[in-house]
């Protein structure tokens, strides 16, 4: 399997986990709900109980009035309000009123701000569905109006705060996890530069020796400078392998210059049906710190990218300008184009659209600019069939 499988896999696995525990919210918070609901309907049914407990206190003359009143009386967690036809609150029971009141106070014996407060009350729940008609006679009625309890309302919001605390260690879990997997990838990143940067030593050296010993011998001189060339070049790889995984050390440089000295090198190795133009801006005093090894890694490595993206055929242009605080580079190819979906994948490990490839270049890259140079690097804009355009900001080194 190789890095794409593994990534496409890794993210169908992340699709499902992330669809279960959106299963699992709902599911709880369904079954709040309902309990919510039950709880309601039951405190309902015990108000329906203290009105038929108040129309037999008022219209019978035979009832037990101790029983009648202890039913009334039992209700001391859900605030009532028993108001008559005129709209005159006669009763009120276990609401917090502003100042302190004598429970066998009359109600036309209640402070001003107390009246004030009932008055409110009884506007908002006239217009609530908690509210039970009591028929004293043909022509008498009274009005129960009541607040959900205190357990209820309580009740009601605890399963939006289990949800927040629930997501909220989901996305702390997820932190600590992408912490962890993106430490792991890093020495992962580190052992495997380290390593190859290693292994490469021993066969360059011997290759030169090879050059030397060439030269002793009366080889054309020509073959022997291509050859030290390329010895030359895998000994820069093997030394930009040996930085990755300690902050390389960086010199003031100025990008018009960098950028030529990185493009040396491909520009005799470019198909010649490609055309590869630099065009720099006039400032030629824009310093940036750069780490040159690493920087022409990036340069070569987007050239090489266009150059298969067009297949050995179109053009590539690669602009420099800045501002007051960045560099900016863009390199610009006549290529296949990049879906806007993968604007952002591109630079995942394992995204790759070649046939042939680990998918690992450009996640080097996005390393090499925004974690050794504190920079930016992002597909500035692209179209299928048309062409595509990175774009590289650099901090600028003010003079």
């Amino acid at each position: 399997m190789n890095l794409r499988n593994i990534y496409d896999s890794r993210r169908i696995w992340k699709m499902v986990l992330l669809a279960v525990s959106l299963v699992l919210v709902g599911v709880f918070i369904y079954i709040s709900n309902r309990l919510v609901k039950d709880l309601a309907k039951q405190e309902r049914e015990r108000m329906e109980i203290w009105a038929d407990a108040t129309r037999e206190l008022i219209t019978s003359t035979d009832t037990d009035v101790d029983f009648l009143l202890r039913i009334i009386q039992g209700n001391r967690n859900i605030p009532v309000l028993l108001v008559d036809d005129k709209g005159n609150i006669i009763e009120q029971r276990n609401f917090k009123l502003p100042e302190p009141a004598d429970t066998l106070k009359m109600i036309n014996e209640y402070s001003a701000a107390n009246k004030e407060f009932l008055a409110k009350k009884y506007n908002k729940l006239r217009n609530s569905t908690n509210n039970i008609e009591i028929r004293i006679d043909n022509t008498t009625k009274q009005m129960l109006y009541y607040e959900d309890s205190d357990v209820l309302r309580r009740l009601a919001y605890y399963p939006y705060i289990q949800l927040a605390v629930m997501l909220l260690f989901l996305g702390v879990a997820y932190f600590a996890l992408i912490s962890v997997k993106k430490a792991e990838q890093n020495r992962v990143w580190v052992g495997l530069s380290k390593e190859t940067a290693h292994q490469l030593g021993t066969p360059i050296s011997s290759l030169m020796a090879w050059t030397q010993m060439l030269d002793s011998m009366g080889v054309d001189k020509e073959i022997i400078n291509d050859m030290d060339t390329d010895v030359h070049r895998l000994s820069v790889i093997a030394d930009r392998f040996s930085k990755i995984g300690s902050m390389p050390d960086k010199e003031l440089t100025f990008i018009n210059e960098a950028v030529e000295s990185s493009l040396a090198y491909m520009r005799t190795r470019i198909p010649k049906h490609v055309t590869l133009t630099v065009h720099t801006q006039d400032d030629k005093n824009c310093g940036v710190m750069l780490c040159q090894p690493l920087f022409e890694w990036v340069m070569e490595n987007l050239t090489k990218n266009a150059v298969d993206a067009m297949e050995g055929q179109g053009r590539i242009d690669i602009v420099v300008t800045s501002d007051a605080q960045h560099a900016h580079l863009y390199v610009k190819d006549t290529g296949k184009g990049i879906a806007r979906k993968n604007f952002k994948n591109v630079f995942n490990p394992g995204f790759t659209t070649k046939k042939r490839g680990w998918g690992l270049g450009l996640t080097l890259v996005k390393r090499i600019i925004e974690e050794y140079h504190g920079g930016r690097i992002f597909v500035k804009e692209s179209e299928v069939c048309k062409g595509t355009t990175f774009a590289i900001e650099i901090p600028k080194i003010k003079s």
